[in-house]
């Protein structure tokens, strides 16, 4: 369903189309072989290629293509085998060659979409209009010297992969899906790590707004370089409420390019915004149209990964969970592996209660990621094993899983050392409920009466005379006959 702004005239509806910079997993930059790791020392990973030496000729980096015509074809996209590289020319201290080698109007992925799974159960398609592959520019940074700005060429000529969509999202929140969902597939396919705190992954958002019931695409604002997925949608939401004040007050939004200040939690105004024919694009004369062969797109093709929504879809099937907690689970690679290796074996809901409850919760409070897990997915579905076999009730499971991020040993150890085993005997748990009973004899009466909510009072009376360990199940059924007499 549409997000819309009420306005003074009436609602509003707001046009969002992203464009996401993604920067390519490679050893190496688009067009040297100059190292890409990030955090190194400033000016430590630069070529005379990405300087900008006179002379100095681009070569394409193979690997890059790879990575762009596999993410083209994660997206469902159309790969064109013959695309350009052209030169786009803009003047910055931190791009050294003056120009920026890009693609313009022939890019190497064409139309595809993205599927986007809405909070009402409903799914939206998110068309995208292309992927083209380009370098990134150098950085400039201004906080370290009053007077002077520096800059670092370490990100000049590393591979960005500039993924479009077309102005089919309708609200901050869908634009927070489509990024959460493109990085995950990003993610899965192995092509960009999406860390947008490291600048692997920016946004820019263009905004506009127009009537209920308009299909016009009014003039829209670029928000440039957001680096979170939050920011992103404050960014959104602020501009979108600035343009229906500006036509509600007769005035005209200016298509300009803009930054969004997180402080302030507000756009401002950066510059008016270029057209291609400021950018003087022409075909690259250093780098010839770059050909390739279907055989090369099929090879790729067959080497895909299971991606997030046939995962989502093979989890519903082959497991038995429900939409949400299969969406949940496939959202990264690695959250979809340690519940499968989980629930190998073992029933899947129960696995899925357990990943989803306790272990997403103590891996929240610990600050940890999966790859370095509170407890394993070996020990946790040792666990759930003892659950099964009646070593352990649900609420000693608890207790037992808190040791386990504890102290970091196997569960059956634990059972062992604090003596936390269920108790399945009988004779003992009928003491206790004897015992119960005889301490009670009123509110026993008041049951055989038939005030039959007291039941439970009694079985939480004898699970703490037992310390938790008996058997709920026996306790209710041993119970039940006792106080019927």
């Amino acid at each position: 369903m549409a997000y819309l702004i009420e306005g003074e005239t009436g609602a509003w509806e707001i046009v969002i189309g992203l464009e996401v910079h993604a920067q390519v997993i490679s050893n190496a930059k688009l067009f040297s072989g100059a190292a890409t790791t990030f955090g190194a020392e400033p000016n430590s990973q630069v070529s005379f290629v990405d300087a900008g030496f006179p002379g100095m000729l681009p070569v394409i980096n193979e690997v890059c293509v790879e990575q762009a015509v596999r993410t083209g074809l994660g997206l469902k996209a159309k790969i064109n085998l013959t695309s350009v590289f052209a030169r786009k020319n803009y003047f910055y201290a931190d791009l050294p060659q003056g120009y920026q080698i890009s693609q313009y109007d022939k890019p190497i992925v064409g139309e595809g979409e993205l599927i986007l799974d809405l909070a009402d159960g409903s799914t939206r398609t998110v068309g995208i209009e292309r992927l083209h592959l380009e370098q990134d520019a150098g950085k400039s940074i201004h906080d370290m010297h009053p007077t002077k700005s520096f800059i670092d060429l370490n990100r000049s000529g590393v591979a960005l992969m500039e993924i479009v969509s077309k102005p089919d999202l309708r609200s901050p929140e869908e634009a927070g899906l489509y990024l959460t969902k493109l990085r995950s597939i990003l993610r899965y396919l192995g092509t960009c790590d999406g860390n947008m705190q490291e600048g692997s992954m920016r946004c820019d958002a263009n905004v506009s707004v127009r009537p209920v019931g308009s299909t016009e695409l009014r003039t829209r604002c670029e928000i440039k370089n957001v680096n979170s997925i939050r920011f992103v949608q404050q960014a959104i939401e602020y501009e979108a409420r600035r343009h229906v004040e500006v036509y509600e007050s007769g005035g005209e939004i200016r298509q300009e390019t803009r930054l969004f200040d997180s402080g302030r939690g507000e756009t401002r105004s950066m510059r008016s915004k270029e057209h291609a024919h400021d950018y003087r694009y022409f075909p690259d004369p250093d780098l010839l149209p770059l050909v390739i062969e279907q055989a090369f797109v099929d090879g790729i093709k067959a080497g895909l990964p299971e991606l997030p929504d046939e995962k989502k879809a093979r989890f519903m099937a082959e497991y038995g969970l429900n939409a949400y907690d299969a969406g949940v689970l496939v959202a990264e690679k690695t959250s979809a592996e340690f519940f499968e290796t989980v629930a190998k074996g073992r029933d899947p809901k129960l696995a899925c209660n357990w990943v989803m409850g306790d272990f997403f919760a103590a891996l929240n409070a610990s600050g940890k990621t999966i790859e370095e897990p509170p407890v394993t997915a070996a020990n946790l579905g040792a666990m759930i094993d003892l659950i099964t076999d009646g070593t352990l009730s649900g609420r000693l499971a608890k207790d037992v899983f808190a040791l386990m991020v504890e102290t970091g040993k196997a569960p059956a150890v634990l059972v062992e050392e604090r003596g936390l085993k269920q108790v399945t005997d009988t004779g003992a748990i009928e003491a206790a409920i004897d015992a119960v009973l005889a301490a009670n004899p009123d509110k026993v009466q008041q049951v055989r009466d038939g005030k039959t909510t007291l039941l439970g009072w009694f079985v939480g009376q004898v699970m703490k005379a037992t310390q938790g360990k008996a058997n709920p199940a026996l306790v209710n059924e041993l119970l039940a006959k006792k106080v019927q007499g």
